[in-house]
Formats: structure tokens, sequence, C-alpha cells
């Protein structure tokens, strides 16, 4: 098995854009506030060329399984970047395909600049939950910014340590 993380590049758009709204389907998921409806879902690539942000891929054996993002989305604080659309096929899930991105992030957060990470997420990936959980992500009460994600009830946050 051999699992490549690299950016995303304008040739993987429909295929992130499938697996990203195949994800949602399989937890019921593909309801308004969501990633789902995102206009920017179909063209990721070209919605990760500002400054200090950045979108992810996994390919698995030369075939796109993932992906995950980091984007300073508007209403957070200048320290703080949100992790988003984070979706890895089924068929690839519970291999460490998602917690490899995240680590990829985490570490490109840091090489950013950010000191925070944020991100939102539903009861209903649970799996996600504890994954973030794991590493190093704790429950806030509330949402941050401004991310248009109303069906989000489950807002997190982790502080970067500096030697990351």
């Amino acid at each position: 098995m051999e699992l490549k993380i690299r950016e995303i590049t304008c040739s993987d758009n429909e295929q992130m854009a499938k697996i990203l709204r195949d994800s949602l389907e399989d937890f019921g998921l593909n309801i308004p506030g969501t990633a789902y409806f995102d206009e920017s879902t179909d063209r990721l690539y070209q919605s990760f060329q500002g400054d200090k942000q950045v979108y992810f891929v996994a390919e698995l054996n030369g075939e796109l399984v993932g992906g995950v993002g980091l984007y300073p989305t508007q209403g957070l604080s200048s320290d703080t970047v949100e992790l988003v659309k984070m979706y890895v096929k089924s068929s690839c899930r519970g291999q460490g395909v998602g917690k490899k991105l995240m680590l990829e992030c985490i570490a490109k957060a840091s090489d950013f600049g950010y000191e925070k990470i944020y991100l939102e997420t539903m009861p209903e990936l649970s799996a996600a939950v504890s994954a973030y959980e794991k590493l190093g992500f704790v429950s806030l009460d509330k949402p941050l910014g401004d991310t248009g994600h109303f069906s989000c009830t489950i807002w997190m946050l982790r502080t970067l340590n500096l030697s990351e």
C-alpha cells in the first residue's frame, strides 16, 4: 500500500467533489448547511489558491481517495485557520488516510504561522470526532468565524505547539 499526500491539482476537482458528496451521502448528510452544497466543492483547486491556504489530496496506489484543506475562514482571528472539507472514500476509511492528511495540515498550519486550527463537524461523523480528539482537538461551546455551515453542531479547536 503506497499512500502519497500532495497538493490538489485542477484535474483532481471532479474526483474530489465526488468523494466529498459520496461521503456526506454515506452518513445522510447531503443537506443544506454542509459542504455538499458549497459552490467551492466543484472547484477545490481554484478555491485554495490564496495566501496561507492549501488543499491536500491522498492517493492510495495512484487512486485519489481523500482530501482536506486549510482555509483562513472569514471571521476567524488572524492566528487561526480552519480545517475544511476533510473527506475519505468509504473503502479507505479506518486505514490511517485521514490521520495522515490531518498531520500534513497540522504541520502546514504551523509553517504558515498559525497558532490554532478550528474545525466544524457533526455528531453523525463520530469516528472523525474521535480522530480529531486523538490529535489534540478539544470541543468548544459555540462556533467561531463565519463558515456558513449551520448544520454543523460540533466545533473544535487545536492549539499548535511551536515545535510542530
